[in-house]
C-alpha cells in the first residue's frame, strides 16, 4: 500500500474515532445533566431555620394574683463580656444582678443574651419584644429600654430603629449614629457616662446627647466626674433613676387649636424628592393632605407649624416658613425624612 493511502486511511480512522468519542461524550454530558437535575429535584426537602434568643425573666410580685393587671416592661441589654450561651453571665451587672441579690422591681424585667460580643441586632430584639408582649401582660404605654457599654450602643440603636415603641431609654456608656437621633424627638432619654472612661470615651455619648437635643431639648445627661467605664453600678443602684423612668409614658400627640386663617397659608400643591405630589387644602374640618396616589386625610395640629396624622403614630408634618413669612415647603418625619416644596 502506498504511503498516501496509508495516510488517508489513518486520517479517516482518526476522524471516525474523534466523531465517535464526541458522540459518546455528548451522550455522557446529556445523561449527567439529566441525572443532576433529577437528583437536585429529588433532594429538595422542606426545612426550617429557627433563631433562638435566651433571656432572663423576672416578674414583679403580684403578677399572678390579678390576671387582668398589666405591668411596665424593662428590657436590659448587657455588655460584650456577658455574651455567649451561659445565661448566668447576664446576672453579672445591672438589674439582673440586683434581682439575683434579692431586689424587687415593680415591673417585668427581660434580660436577653447576645450570642456574639460584637453588637446587638435591633431587628432581633424587636421580634423578642413582640413575643414578650404576646406572652406576658405588658402595659403598652410603659415599655422601657436600658443597657450598658455594648448594651448602651444597643439601646440607642434599637430606639432609633423603632421610634415610638419605648416610653423612655437609659443608655449607659454607649454611643451611636448621631444622624438618626432626630427619631428620638418624642422619646424620654436619660444618658449616663463616666468622664474617665477609657473603653468608650465620654465623647461618644456626648455627641449623641447633643444631636438628640436639637429635636428633643429635654434629653438628660449625667456624667460622673470620677467614674471610669463602670458608670452603670451607681446608676442602677440609684432608685431615683427607676422613679424617673416609671414616670414616663409613651408619647401620644395632643391636638391644639389653630387659627383657620393660618391654615389657609399652608394650602397649595407640593412636590416631593421622588416626584410625588401632595395637595394641601382646607375646609370646615381643618387641614387636609391629598397625595396623588392616595385618599386625602386630615392633618391635626400639634404645635406651631407641626401636624400629625394619628395620635399613636410617630409621624410629624412640619411646615417651613421663609424669612418673608410664606410657607413654601414641609418635611414629613417618620422612619425617614421626606422633603416637599411648593410648586
Amino acid at each position: 500500500m502506498g504511503s498516501n493511502k496509508k495516510i488517508a486511511i489513518f486520517l479517516l480512522t482518526s476522524i471516525y474515532s474523534m466523531q465517535k468519542a464526541k458522540h459518546y461524550l455528548f451522550l455522557f454530558l446529556i445523561a449527567g445533566l439529566c441525572a443532576n437535575g433529577l437528583t437536585a429535584s429529588a433532594q429538595q426537602t422542606p426545612e426550617k431555620f429557627i433563631r433562638e434568643t435566651d433571656y432572663l425573666l423576672a416578674l414583679p410580685d403580684g403578677y399572678d394574683k390579678d390576671s387582668t393587671q398589666h405591668w411596665p416592661l424593662v428590657i436590659f441589654l448587657h455588655g460584650s463580656g456577658e455574651s455567649g450561651t451561659d445565661l448566668e453571665k447576664v446576672k453579672t451587672h445591672g438589674p439582673p444582678k440586683l434581682v439575683a441579690a434579692g431586689k424587687k422591681f415593680p415591673f417585668i424585667l427581660v434580660s436577653p443574651q447576645a450570642q456574639h460580643p460584637f453588637d446587638w441586632e435591633p431587628d432581633n430584639l424587636y421580634h423578642l419584644l413582640v413575643y414578650i408582649k404576646q406572652k406576658y401582660r405588658v402595659e403598652e404605654n410603659r415599655i422601657y429600654l436600658t443597657g450598658l457599654s455594648m448594651g448602651g450602643f444597643g439601646a440607642w440603636a434599637l430606639a432609633m430603629k423603632y421610634p415610638g415603641v419605648f416610653a423612655a431609654i437609659i443608655p449607659i456608656c454607649g454611643g451611636g449614629d448621631t444622624t438618626e437621633t432626630w427619631k428620638l424627638r418624642h422619646t424620654a432619654v436619660w444618658c449616663f457616662h463616666g468622664a474617665l472612661d477609657q473603653v468608650v470615651p465620654v465623647a461618644r455619648d456626648s455627641q449623641m446627647v447633643n444631636a438628640a437635643r436639637l429635636n428633643n431639648p429635654s434629653v438628660k445627661f449625667t456624667v460622673y466626674p470620677d467614674a471610669d467605664h463602670n458608670s452603670w453600678e451607681r446608676t442602677y443602684n440609684n432608685d431615683s433613676v427607676y422613679e424617673w423612668m416609671l414616670a414616663q409614658t409613651k408619647f401620644t400627640y395632643k391636638e391644639v387649636s389653630v387659627d383657620p386663617a393660618r391654615l389657609k397659608e399652608y394650602a397649595g400643591t407640593y412636590i416631593g424628592q421622588q416626584g410625588d405630589t401632595v395637595v394641601i387644602s382646607t375646609d370646615k374640618d381643618g387641614l387636609h393632605a391629598a397625595p396623588k396616589t392616595h385618599k386625602a386625610f386630615l392633618l391635626r395640629s400639634f404645635g406651631k407649624d407641626v401636624f400629625f396624622v394619628d395620635e399613636h403614630m410617630p409621624v410629624d408634618v412640619k411646615f417651613i416658613r421663609t424669612p418673608k413669612g410664606k410657607y413654601n415647603s414641609f418635611w414629613v418625619l417618620e422612619q425617614t425624612k421626606n422633603y416637599y416644596r411648593r410648586i
